[in-house]
């Protein structure tokens, strides 16, 4: 019964907007907060701005799709990390990666998809 962040019963049905809207109906449970159910969002559940956009390392995330999209995020390697699409091939994840590291820029995803020669 913890805040989830989307419109109650818009998993149940197609038609239905996630975003979340407040229950008005008379008889509904998560309004009248029924133990059990998904909380409403309240004041105090969110985080400080600081934390905003970061991930668990403390960095916002910037998605990189080719070599060149690395050059962007050269003056900014302490703040932001880069995270490789998830369409870009094997081929070009490497290459990615090698100049990622030359660079001193972080990839979060960087082992994704790389086999290990032996």
């Amino acid at each position: 019964a913890e805040y989830m962040g989307f419109r109650h019963q818009s998993d149940r049905f197609k038609r239905m907007n996630p975003k979340w809207r407040k229950p008005k109906g008379i008889d509904n449970r998560v309004r009248r907060k029924f133990k059990g159910q998904m909380r409403m969002p309240q004041i105090g559940y969110g985080i400080d701005a600081r934390g905003k956009y970061r991930n668990h390392e403390g960095f916002k995330e910037f998605v990189v799709q080719n070599v060149k999209d690395l050059e962007l995020l050269l003056m900014q390697n302490r703040k932001i990390a880069a995270v490789i699409g998830r369409t870009v091939a094997t081929r070009k994840r490497k290459d990615i990666v090698e100049r990622a590291a030359q660079l001193s820029i972080r990839v979060m995803n960087g082992s994704a998809r790389i086999r290990s020669e032996e």
